[in-house]
């Protein structure tokens, strides 16, 4: 019998510095989270689409998994998983009464970001914080 290797589980890439890459990352995931449950009053004003201010934090957050991975599995995992904190992010901006409104289509923003990000892992920039990691 051959071992069969576990799909989820040991998934990081072999870095040099797996917690400082993985800090980052989740660095990156709570000021997502801190930005959008802070009151809108609070909130600098930003001179592009507030739907391109949500795809681009979720495309990076996904690109970010696709860098930290090596498994398929984990990617989709963890897409899944930011699609849903999305959605539950802009369940909590209506919920709150902190002058944020939940909005539909800031929740569709956020999963096309996560799909966009998702599809860097189908060019040459996969194992780009890889070599990164090498020449440090």
């Amino acid at each position: 019998m051959s071992a069969r290797r576990p799909i989820l589980g040991r998934s990081l890439k072999p870095f040099r510095r797996p917690w400082l890459w993985t800090g980052l990352w989740m660095l990156a995931i709570a000021v997502v989270v801190i930005g959008s449950l802070l009151p809108a009053r609070d909130l600098p004003p930003v001179g592009i689409s507030d739907k391109l201010e949500h795809g681009a934090a979720y495309a990076v957050l996904a690109a970010g998994a696709v860098q930290l991975f090596q498994r398929r599995a984990s990617w989709g995992m963890v897409c899944v998983i930011l699609v849903f904190l999305g959605i539950g992010l802009e369940y909590l901006q209506g919920a709150m009464g902190l002058g944020r409104m939940a909005d539909r289509a800031d929740a569709l923003a956020n999963t096309i970001g996560v799909l966009i990000g998702l599809a860097s892992a189908f060019t040459p920039l996969r194992d780009l914080l890889l070599r990164i990691d090498r020449r440090l």
